[in-house]
């Protein structure tokens, strides 16, 4: 019996101390208000002291600062500097009651990096320059993983090194180990193309370096043959590279590229990332729109299906992606082939109606202008009103639209109109794809 009564009296105990310890979960924590940023009223992770003695959470502040604000916004006090100096007591004393609180759930907050300086920036650039002129390509790499280091710890440390032409500098760099070899240095090379694949704008010296004939072999070389991070890449350089005043010297130069076209019609059709096929579909405008009519590059992407893999692509993208597509799609029916093909394409009078109205004013105004360059033909005309065009044309009228689609689609109605009553509509506009062939 006593045994007995011990026992129970342990279990009582311990269900005594269980509901304590819940009771203590659900307690409310308070934080102290001077641990609370000013601006946001959370809980400070790395707190900064402006020169009017007040201090914020760095991120909070410095977007108070980036906004255009000239004052202190606690006492409204104009700043004679903007210096955030970094308050390491009272990021220790938070995060000495973080621990204090860990039972109840209040993670411990790290310990803050310090953010790269514009001087630091300036120092690690001269020093690649230096090891480029030397041809010093291991230097190289370790001075362009420390900048590739920087910019994975804070985006204001991105923003501080693009401030300081970092990009025009890894650009000349690039073009030179390029033009030695890229087959040796080939690793340096990747890793300044993944540091430059987040610098936008690059600059026209930049663009300029990356633009000559031994730096595109290279970034064609990756697109082709490197791994999906370093493919990535390099598309996203071409796609800056290609989105200049200079494209149309590019684009020639591109021309006598082995597999250039290839490389970024695989990146359509077998996708790696979002990010990847929207670059992919800005140089394959930037290219398309830069060159004549019937050009060689533009027969090229045809030949291999670009139109089939457009559409396809368009039925389940995003709107960015959306967007981008029927760009390049509308370019390519300026030519009399792309236009044949996009005929031929069974899925496309559907895609484009389906599309109007539901993705992006932007959108619409592609669609109407796709449907208008290819509404010359009786059988393309009584095709688009069996998918219901006529009824989603009228229904733009009535919403709204820009000068110029407004004209187009008057056109459409006047062409469409003589069709209407002798064509049955035989597929709703509002339904899936399910149920239509694919050309492909």
């Amino acid at each position: 019996m006593i045994v007995s009564w011990r026992n129970r009296r342990a279990h009582n105990n311990k269900m005594k101390n269980n509901n304590r310890l819940c009771e203590d979960l659900d307690a409310e924590i308070n934080v102290p208000t001077h641990f609370r940023c000013p601006i946001s009223l959370d809980l400070m992770k790395d707190p900064v002291t402006l020169c009017t003695g007040i201090t914020y959470d760095r991120e909070n502040i410095e977007r108070w600062i980036e906004a255009g604000n000239e004052t202190c916004p606690f006492t409204k006090q104009v700043l004679e500097t903007f210096d955030l100096i970094p308050n390491h007591i009272l990021r220790r004393m938070i995060q000495d009651w973080c621990v204090q609180n860990r039972s109840l759930g209040v993670e411990r907050i790290p310990t803050p990096r310090i953010p790269v300086s514009q001087c630091e920036v300036s120092e690690v650039c001269s020093r690649i320059v230096g090891a480029t002129r030397r041809g010093d390509g291991k230097k190289c790499g370790e001075l362009v993983r420390k900048i590739k280091n920087w910019g994975k710890e804070s985006e204001r440390n991105k923003l501080c090194i693009m401030e300081n032409g970092t990009g025009c500098i890894l650009s000349a760099s690039f073009e030179s180990f390029a033009r030695d070899s890229f087959e040796k240095h080939i690793n340096l090379l990747v890793e300044i193309l993944l540091v430059l694949s987040w610098m936008s704008p690059l600059g026209k010296d930049g663009r300029s370096k990356l633009g000559t004939e031994s730096s595109l072999r290279c970034i064609i070389w990756l697109l082709r043959n490197g791994d999906l991070s370093g493919r990535q890449s390099a598309v996203l350089v071409l796609k800056e590279i290609l989105h200049s005043d200079d494209r149309r010297i590019i684009t020639n130069t591109l021309r006598a590229i082995e597999g250039v076209v290839e490389a970024l019609f695989f990146l359509i059709k077998e996708p790696i990332s979002p990010t990847a096929t929207k670059a992919s579909l800005m140089a394959i405008y930037c290219m398309i729109s830069s060159t004549t009519k019937n050009d060689m590059i533009t027969s090229r992407f045809l030949e291999m299906g670009l139109v089939g893999v457009i559409v396809e692509a368009i039925v389940e993208a995003d709107k960015s992606v959306c967007e981008k597509a029927l760009g390049v799609l509308d370019e390519i029916c300026n030519t009399e082939k792309g236009k044949e093909e996009a005929c031929n394409n069974a899925l496309i009078m559907a895609v484009l109606v389906k599309k109007v109205l539901r993705v992006s004013e932007w959108a619409t105004e592609l669609s109407v202008s796709i449907l208008w360059k290819l509404c010359d033909e009786e059988s393309v005309r009584i095709e688009a009103i069996q998918v219901g065009t006529f009824k989603k044309l009228l229904v733009i009228l009535q919403v709204g639209c820009g000068e110029g689609t407004k004209e187009k689609v008057k056109e459409l109605l006047k062409l469409l109109n003589v069709y209407n009553n002798r064509v049955d509509c035989c597929v709703d506009s509002s339904m899936g794809f399910k149920y239509l062939k694919k050309p492909f």
